[in-house]
């Protein structure tokens, strides 16, 4: 069967394949860097061969697309509780620095103040946004932004987490009682690879914070650093005791007890299913993305091993070489580029009963919508595969519904509707 995307309104924006001037420009990325930056912001490790074939289904389910509303430079989104049968609010981030409240019954957007200053450029500004587990009642978020060194390390850059209450819904939303969580040390020059996903436990007990190599590689390895790692905490910030490296830290306060795993690049995507399993995609270098099961205390390889390639065209030794680290469940070559992830699961709604279950990952240089089964055996694979014709930064399922957002300048938020 022909699948069939069409757009009602108004035809998609073309976005903007490269990161801004400023972000180039920056004396403090070295010419490497900004390959990297510009050749994974562009697609351009996508060129080598051509896009693997995807299951074929006669059930694929087709949809169209309605546009809600427009962004400059979005990267994360999550949607508020709904209120009776209302269309759902979705709290959209941008990365110059802007949080907005999406009525997505309307189209309006209203700007949510106190939102801290953001360090923008490269792939560095506001981040991601969720929401407590107690949300209902305390109305606190925690945001992941990338924040500059001050003084001698005015150059250097990291990302940051904070917890703040999100107050005057109704009337003039803003950012209140401020409390930092964490903070990716140290910071470094260069603006790539903060990763700063963050996800709750499905018990509410815990925060997961991805944590990228910031493009430096050694760090994914380094046990003094929290740099290519995913993050475990207590909702204050606070270690878990039963962190999987509590045991080897020299104290109580080693950085090394934050750790869930070690060895990983750029994780921009991070979720439960329905059965508690942690799964996590992230980008390759050229070539070699990699959707994994996220499992205690194991390390994923990077940069020792992966399925891609260096840059400069250096080839790194395959999964397969190395069976110490935990190889993923997925690769591919060429490169989605893999920027958010989300389960559909129906509600309310159901538009999609075909990817019950399912992983729903967004695409930028693949221009992409894919849908990843998980079976029981612990194993996954890529069954659908739709062309959007654009970058794709985000992808929300909420209560049935599926929301997307593009990349770049005058972008919109798409929904999703069954044909």
């Amino acid at each position: 069967m022909t699948t069939t995307i069409m757009h009602l309104k108004v035809p998609l924006t073309i976005v903007a394949l490269l990161f801004s001037a400023s972000a180039c420009s920056n004396p403090s990325t070295t010419n490497a860097e900004k390959a990297a930056l510009q050749s994974e912001a562009s697609g351009n490790a996508a060129t080598d061969t051509q896009p693997a074939n995807t299951q074929a289904s006669a059930a694929k389910p087709e949809f169209t697309t309605t546009p809600v509303a427009s962004f400059d430079e979005p990267w994360a989104m999550t949607a508020l509780p709904k209120i009776d049968n209302e269309s759902p609010k979705i709290l959209v981030t941008q990365k110059t620095g802007e949080l907005f409240i999406v009525d997505t019954a309307t189209g309006e957007k209203v700007t949510v103040s106190g939102v801290p200053n953001v360090a923008y450029g490269g792939q560095g500004g506001l981040g991601d946004i969720v929401l407590t587990p107690d949300f209902a009642d305390s109305m606190m978020v925690y945001l992941s932004y990338v924040e500059a060194g001050v003084g001698k390390d005015s150059n250097k850059y990291g990302a940051k987490v904070i917890k703040a209450k999100l107050v005057d819904l109704d009337t003039a939303p803003s950012l209140q009682q401020i409390t930092p969580i964490w903070q990716q040390t140290p910071k470094l020059k260069g603006q790539g690879h903060y990763s700063h996903r963050l996800l709750f436990s499905p018990d509410g007990q815990y925060l997961y914070i991805s944590s990228g190599d910031r493009q430096k590689q050694d760090p994914a390895q380094d046990m003094s650093v929290n740099l290519g790692k995913i993050i475990r905490l207590n909702l204050d910030g606070s270690v878990p005791t039963d962190n999987p490296f509590v045991s080897d830290a020299a104290s109580p306060n080693d950085i090394s007890s934050q750790f869930w795993t070690t060895g990983h690049r750029n994780v921009l995507g991070m979720t439960f299913d329905d059965t508690g399993r942690l799964w996590a995609h992230e980008m390759g270098p050229r070539g070699g993305d990699e959707f994994n099961l996220i499992e205690k205390g194991k390390n994923y390889g990077w940069p020792i091993v992966s399925n891609g390639r260096n840059y400069s065209g250096i080839d790194i030794p395959d999964h397969d070489t190395r069976p110490e680290f935990e190889a993923p469940k997925i690769t591919w070559t060429p490169v989605i580029s893999p920027s958010s992830m989300s389960i559909y699961s129906s509600g309310q709604h159901n538009d999609f009963p075909a990817w019950e279950g399912s992983a729903l990952i967004s695409g930028l240089s693949s221009k992409a919508l894919i849908v990843v089964d998980m079976d029981e055996n612990n194993e996954a694979s890529e069954r659908y595969r739709y062309d959007m014709g654009e970058r794709i930064r985000s992808v929300l399922a909420v209560d049935g519904e599926v929301w997307l957002v593009e990349d770049g300048d005058n972008s919109q938020l798409l929904r999703l509707l069954p044909k």
